[in-house]
C-alpha cells in the first residue's frame, strides 16, 4: 500500500510556530504531528506501507531528511513532490500522481486519530469520519442502510448529516482516483475556485465505487495554538501509564502530575509540571508552575506559571506570562 501525506499549507493560523518549522513537523506529546499520523495508519492496516509521498513546499534538507526517518520507521520508502501553489485537496493530491497506483492512503498532516477498527483493503474505498455535533464548517457524508455512502456535501448551510469527513481515506485502486482527479483538473472544474476531493469521489461513487465509513473514535486537530495544546493534552491522555520521561532527563526537588512527557538532556528544578505537559530536548526549567502547555527544544523558563501555552525552540522566558504562544528564539 501507498501512503500520500499532503503538507504543503503554511500552517498560517500557528504562526508564530509555522514561521520557522512546517506545521506537521511540530511536536505532539514528543513527536511530530506527521510522525504520529504515520504511526496510527500504520497501525489501522493490515497491509505493509511500500511508499509514503510527502507532498511538500519548500522544505530545507534537514526536513526532508527527517521525513525519510519517519518513513524508515514504519519500513516505508518516502518520496518527495512539491506543491508550488495551493489550489485545493486534489490538486495536492495530483502532485504525488507518480505513486497513486494500486491500495492507497491519503492523509492530510495536521489530522490525528484514535481508531479501534482495521481497514479492510479489500473494501473499494473508505472515508475516515467522526460524528460531531456542527459539521457546517466540514464536508460530511450520507449513507443508505447498508452503510455505504450515498452523498458528499461540502460545508453544508443546513443539516444533512452529522458524519464529518476527517481528511484521511482509502482507495482501492489508486489509479481510479488519479483519473478523476486529472479529469478535473484538466478540464478547470474547481468548487469555490479550487481543485475539490469531494468532487472527484462524488465521481468515483457514480461510477460503482462503493465507499464505507471508518468511523474515529477521537479526532485532534492542530490548526491553531489553543487547538494543538488541546491536542497535545488529549494524545499524552491516550499514553497514560507509558514511560514518557526520559532517563536523561534530571528533575529535582518537583511535582510531577502525569501526564507529562520530559525528553532528554532536559533539567528541571523546584517546578511543578502537569498535568498534560510536553517538554522537548535540553529544556532548563527553574521556579515555575506548567500545565497545560507544549514546549519545544532548548529553552529556558524561570519563575513564571504557564497555563494555555506554546513555547517554541531556543525561547528564553523569565517571569509574568500565564498563557503564551512564542516562536523560536523569542526572548521574554
Amino acid at each position: 500500500m501507498n501512503l500520500i501525506i499532503p503538507m504543503a499549507g503554511k500552517g498560517k493560523r500557528l504562526r508564530p510556530h509555522t514561521l520557522t518549522t512546517p506545521k506537521p513537523l511540530i511536536p505532539i506529546a514528543g513527536k511530530p504531528i506527521v510522525q504520529r499520523l504515520v504511526e496510527d495508519i500504520a497501525g489501522v492496516t493490515p497491509e505493509k506501507i511500500e511508499k509514503i509521498g510527502f507532498v511538500i513546499g519548500d522544505f530545507d534538507e534537514d526536513i526532508k531528511r527527517a521525513l525519510i526517518r519517519i518513513a524508515e520507521e514504519v519500513g516505508a520508502e518516502a518520496h518527495f513532490f512539491v506543491q508550488d501553489t495551493a489550489e485545493g485537496t486534489a490538486h495536492a493530491i495530483a502532485c504525488a500522481n507518480e505513486i497513486l497506483e494500486g491500495k492507497v492512503t491519503v492523509a492530510f498532516s495536521d489530522t490525528l486519530f484514535r481508531a479501534d477498527f482495521q481497514l479492510n483493503p479489500e473494501d473499494d474505498g473508505i472515508i475516515w469520519t467522526k460524528q460531531i455535533e456542527d459539521p457546517s464548517a466540514f464536508g460530511v457524508v450520507k449513507t443508505n442502510s447498508e452503510g455505504i455512502i450515498t452523498d458528499f456535501i461540502e460545508k453544508p448551510k443546513e443539516f444533512v448529516s452529522d458524519q464529518a469527513i476527517i481528511g484521511i481515506y482509502y482507495f482501492k485502486k489508486g489509479e481510479d482516483l488519479r483519473r478523476e482527479i486529472n479529469y478535473l483538473i484538466e478540464n478547470n472544474i474547481r468548487g469555490g475556485g479550487e481543485f475539490q476531493l469531494t468532487m472527484a469521489l462524488e465521481n468515483l461513487k457514480n461510477k460503482g465505487t462503493n465507499f464505507t465509513i471508518g468511523t474515529v473514535n477521537e479526532w485532534l486537530d492542530c490548526g491553531n495554538k489553543s487547538i494543538t495544546v488541546e491536542s497535545n493534552s488529549r494524545y499524552l491522555g491516550f499514553l497514560k501509564g507509558e514511560n514518557l520521561i526520559s532517563d536523561d532527563a534530571t528533575i529535582k526537588n518537583c511535582e510531577i502530575i502525569e501526564p507529562v512527557f520530559i525528553d532528554e538532556g532536559t533539567e528541571i528544578v523546584n517546578s511543578t509540571i502537569g498535568p498534560s505537559v510536553s517538554i522537548g530536548k535540553n529544556c532548563k526549567v527553574c521556579n515555575s508552575k506548567l500545565s497545560d502547555s507544549l514546549i519545544q527544544n532548548n529553552t529556558s523558563i524561570m519563575d513564571v506559571e504557564l497555563t494555555n501555552s506554546m513555547i517554541g525552540n531556543s525561547v528564553n522566558l523569565n517571569g509574568q506570562p500565564k498563557s503564551v504562544s512564542l516562536g523560536d528564539f523569542s526572548e521574554w
